[in-house]
This record gives C-alpha cells, structure tokens and sequence, in this order.
C-alpha cells in the first residue's frame, strides 16, 4: 500500500504535521521517502531527515515535487506561504489540504486559484498518540478526493466527513474540547486528593476511569445517559453528587465554553490579518 498517491507535501511541520507523517508510515500507508517535510529552520527536522523523510526549507520546490500539498502553518503565517507557493501550485495535479483553524476552502482559494481542490481537516492533539478525532470538509473537491483524504486520517484516529460551515464548531468540541476533557479529570483528581488519596494515584485513578466512560459509549454504542442510568440508584450517593455538580452549573459551564470557543475559532485567521 506503499507509495501510492505520489509525495506528500507537509508544510509547516510542527506537532500535527509530523504526527501526520508518523502516523502515514506506521499504518503503511506512506514510505518516509515519499513524505516531504518543510520547517523554516530545517536543522529542527535533523532526527526525520535520519528517518527517512525528505526535509527542505524551501517550499515551492517541495510542492513541485508533491502531489498533496497539507497545509500546517500558524495562521498568521498562511497568507505568506500560500503567496509564495501560489506559482507552482498546480490545479491538475495538486490536491491541497488544511489543517489550520479558521480558514476556509473559500479562503485559500481566493490565493491559489478557484480550480485548485481544496479538502479542510481539523484533527486534534491527540493525533500523536493515532487517537484523534479528525472533522474534513470541503466545498470543490470530488468525492475521491475526500475519501482519499479520510484514509490518510484515519491512520491517526477517527474521522467524520461534515459540512464546512460546521467546521468552526468541529475545533471547539473536538480540538479546544481535548483541553475541556483534560480539564475534567483535573477536577476529578483534585477531588480525590481532597477526600483522601494522594496525588499521583488520583490522576491514575481519573484518568482510567475516564477512559472507561468513554470506552462504554464507544463500544456499547450507547447514550452517556444510559450509561449514567447503571450507576445511580434512589437516594444514591451518585444521584447526589451528580446533582449537585448541576446545580453548580457544570453543564452549562460546559456548553457555555464550547459555545464561546466557536466563537473564537471562527476569528482566528480574521484576526492575525
């Protein structure tokens, strides 16, 4: 399976471009040969350079040599990248993907030419461990093309295909809410040290209990709420706990962040103009 779509172009290779690569090579999908690395400091890509993967400073020459050209800048730094690749960029040739928060399919057309195909990803951090939960979207690319870029994801986790509008909302619930998750069994923790144990074996024991929630719906295929349903029982002491955090707001808390995160998200790359 190896090698079969041509090169791949990541531009911009920092945490998720490089979990990227990783990941491409470990599900055999991609041979580090075929992966072209780009950093503006390349002495930083020393150790992928040893790997096998083919690193460069200098970006239009490594899209000429690619036929999937990822984007994976800063968003500050889009505009100055894609004026600098926009020469070479070939539509019959160049499929292009984004993995930058809040910038449009519309966006990076409107710098490298209406024809190009553009696929928007939105992964989160937990795509170095080829655990992340991927959103793609696009509004020109065909239907091959789409599923070509969701096999390439789903080397590093799972994947939905949503509308582009939805995507702003895509990195508050999936890429912001790794953060609200984390925070979560922080909280949990710091519980457990208040009602008796110590540090270190809170975390632990948060931390797996968790991955047992989650695991529950993800193998039962169920609703949080029925799987609150077991564990509660009349005059119960989950029933009272859980009640309680309602009434302290822990919901709404909640929703209120990934509403607001939206918000934020969808001015990102407005902003760093």
């Amino acid at each position: 399976m190896k090698n079969i779509h041509g090169n791949i172009a990541i531009l911009g290779s920092g945490n998720i471009g490089l979990s990227l690569a990783y990941g491409l090579v470990k599900a055999d999908y991609q041979d580090a040969a075929s992966i072209l690395l780009t950093r503006r400091n390349v002495t930083n890509l020393t150790e992928q350079a040893q790997m096998g993967y083919q690193v460069s400073a200098n970006n239009p020459e490594t899209v000429q040599n690619a036929s999937i050209v990822i984007l994976a800048v800063l968003p500050q730094q889009l505009d100055g990248l894609l004026h600098e690749i926009q020469p070479v960029i070939d539509a019959s040739k160049h499929l292009v993907i984004s993995v930058i928060s809040g910038v449009s399919c519309k966006d990076i057309k409107s710098k490298l030419g209406q024809d190009v195909q553009v696929v928007r990803v939105m992964p989160n951090t937990a795509i170095s461990i080829g655990q992340s939960m991927t959103c793609i979207a696009s509004d020109n690319a065909s239907a091959e093309q789409v599923a070509l870029v969701q096999s390439m994801f789903e080397t590093v986790g799972s994947v939905v295909v949503i509308n582009e509008e939805l995507m702003t909302s895509a990195t508050a619930l999936c890429a912001c809410g790794i953060a609200f998750f984390l925070r979560a069994i922080r909280a949990a923790s710091q519980g457990g040290v208040e009602i008796g144990f110590h540090a270190d074996v809170a975390l632990k024991m948060a931390v797996q209990t968790a991955k047992g929630a989650a695991d529950l719906l993800l193998q039962h295929h169920s609703h949080p709420e029925q799987e609150i349903d077991k564990v509660t029982s009349p005059k119960g002491c989950t029933i009272a706990g859980l009640n309680e955090m309602e009434h302290q707001g822990f919901s709404s808390s909640l929703i209120k962040g990934i509403k607001l995160s939206a918000v934020k998200a969808g001015e990102l790359y407005i902003e760093s103009k």
